[in-house]
């Protein structure tokens, strides 16, 4: 089987029906799921599981023990950063093959400090309500991840 498409990224997620909600999206999008450790719950929990139903055997998942171990594996040129701190556009981002769309946590989102790093790298969903702070993680997750497959499936088109 070939290499998936992309990636999506949580770094330290905290809620576990985000996860396993995101896990599902990957398993059905051939996607794969690299989990960043320390996660906010265990691996076993309930709703993390009900969330994937019975789709776990289905989803590739990548543990990483720390974000630097993390990054240090990565080529930047494939990492994309989603945070409400930046007024770029997810839409503005050409997506590949084998990029990784990464997302933090549910409460603080991405490190400071890793958005500094890659502060070029930065995108944004954008809000029409100045009210609302942010999208649920997963919802994110799937925005963005339709719009990057929508791109390469674009671009394969003879």
């Amino acid at each position: 089987m070939p290499e998936p498409p992309l990636h999506i990224v949580l770094v330290e997620p905290e809620i576990p029906p985000n996860t396993g909600s995101i896990a599902r999206l990957c398993g059905a999008t051939n996607t794969v799921l690299d989990l960043v450790h320390p996660l906010g719950f265990s691996t076993d929990d309930r709703h993390l599981k009900r969330a994937g139903l019975d789709y776990w055997p289905h989803v590739m998942i990548r543990h990483w023990p720390g974000i630097d171990d993390f990054l240090q594996a990565q080529d930047e040129r494939n990492l994309f950063f989603f945070t409400t701190r930046t007024g770029r556009a997810y839409t503005e981002a050409t997506f590949r093959c084998g990029d990784m769309l990464v997302f933090g946590r549910e409460t603080r989102g991405l490190p400071e400090e890793i958005l500094a790093l890659y502060q070029d790298r930065c995108y944004t969903i954008p809000m029409e309500n100045p009210h609302i702070r942010s999208l649920n993680l997963a919802m994110s997750a799937g925005i963005v991840l339709y719009e990057a497959l929508r791109q390469i499936r674009l671009r394969q088109r003879p």
